[in-house]
């Protein structure tokens, strides 16, 4: 029995009256008579305001309680993170992102699908389906200005590497080129068939774009018109990243392949298969992965059949190892010399939407559609760690070259700063 003190005179009255509902509504007429002849209620209080709404509550009551389980569990990992006074202090190269994050973002009406750090400021800059990008503080989370001028969903951001202009393309089929100092587009480029999807910067110079029209575009930024054309796969064109060494550009798409290309000839050099499903995301290996990579898994899937050079990285090293995330929920390492597949992970329940190597080059970072960053140990082909990032689908990551920091962004129009340790 609830203990009347509990209830106020009102909330106990339209307690009886629901309940009172639900009875008749079930068709228990013996105890709606007795049940509001024993508490005083008028069949005539009960209205139509009190239809369904202790079937309404129970549900409510089904969330909460689901929501409060989950809330328990984030404050245990926290919790766990913080509180260990027996774990041993990592080298920096080996932090990674932990809970909670260190700042929110939210400003943005609509889905962000990119995010980026600044190569030298303490800037990020967030691209969203409501046709904006917004540049913040990562320090303070304050929005330092809008850019408006897209029509369409802004699908991706990327910051020159001076850092001076942010390049962004739309699904409005049209790449913009800003000046982030007086906020301002000083150029647009026009020339793609369909929405684009992904574009990246050659340490060149050139803008590289990958669109649903099938092709890849290379673009002076002096002129503003299209270098070179590629017809690079038979469907939309998921993304398009350059080597870190400038030699290659790596594609996937729609049609499962992932497909390399030189830059200096256009021609397509490599074609890896072995996805059964769209091709999201990309990201090439960075120089201070070599070393783990090529010892750790080169060796174990050529044994003796071919030379590798397994000596610490050293600057200029050819870039050769690449990473794909999937809608079937897999990531696959790619050895571009010899064309093999290293390894495989799994443990996403969701799309893969995007990739990062950690800066140390010891894990790799992904985000999915079922809300969780994942830090894969390559090494051993396992889950390191794994957050519960988001309210909705993650659907971009980016991390900072230098400084110990992950972004991520969602389909709940927020982005999140988190700090490594």
């Amino acid at each position: 029995m609830v203990d009347k003190s509990l209830l106020s005179n009102k909330q106990r009255e339209e307690l009886h009256a629901a309940l009172a509902e639900y009875f008749k509504s079930q068709g228990l007429n013996d105890t709606y008579e007795v049940f509001t002849r024993e508490v005083g209620l008028q069949n005539n209080n009960s209205t139509s305001a009190t239809k369904g709404v202790l079937e309404k509550k129970w549900v409510a009551v089904v969330r909460l309680t689901l929501k409060n389980e989950e809330l328990t569990k984030r404050l245990k990992e926290i919790s766990s993170d913080q509180y260990m006074p027996s774990r041993k202090k990592l080298d920096p190269s080996e932090w990674i992102p932990r809970p909670p994050e260190k700042i929110s973002l939210f400003g943005h009406r609509n889905v962000i699908n990119s995010v980026r750090f600044h190569p030298i400021y303490q800037l990020v800059a967030t691209g969203s389906d409501d046709a904006q990008i917004k540049l913040w503080d990562s320090e303070s989370g304050e929005l330092n200005g809008t850019l408006k001028g897209h029509t369409d969903s802004v699908q991706d951001v990327a910051f020159d590497p001076s850092g001076k202009s942010l390049a962004s393309c739309s699904n409005d089929m049209s790449i913009k080129l800003w000046d982030i100092s007086a906020l301002q587009c000083t150029k647009t480029l026009q020339g793609h068939e369909h929405s684009i999807h992904s574009l990246c910067y050659t340490p060149t110079g050139l803008l590289v774009s990958a669109s649903r029209d099938t092709c890849i575009k290379f673009w002076d930024l002096s002129s503003g018109y299209c270098h070179k054309t590629i017809r690079a796969h038979k469907e939309w064109v998921r993304c398009v990243k350059v080597s870190p060494d400038g030699q290659y550009i790596a594609s996937c798409s729609d049609d499962k392949t992932v497909r390399i290309w030189l830059i200096s000839t256009a021609e397509c050099v490599n074609e890896f298969t072995g996805h059964d499903h769209v091709i999201e995301c990309l990201e090439w290996a960075p120089e201070t992965a070599f070393h783990s990579i090529s010892v750790n898994l080169c060796h174990q899937k050529e044994s003796d059949l071919i030379k590798i050079d397994s000596t610490p990285a050293k600057k200029g090293k050819p870039s050769r190892f690449l990473i794909s995330g999937s809608r079937d929920k897999s990531i696959r390492m790619w050895d571009i010399a010899t064309g093999l597949c290293l390894c495989e992970l799994r443990g996403h329940d969701d799309w893969i939407r995007g990739l990062k190597f950690h800066p140390g080059g010891k894990y790799i970072l992904s985000v999915s559609d079922d809300k969780t960053l994942k830090i894969w140990d390559y090494k051993n082909q396992r889950i390191h760690k794994s957050l519960q990032a988001h309210d909705h689908f993650v659907s971009c990551i980016d991390c900072h070259h230098k400084n110990p920091f992950v972004l991520t962004g969602s389909v709940d129009y927020s982005a999140k700063i988190w700090e490594c340790r």
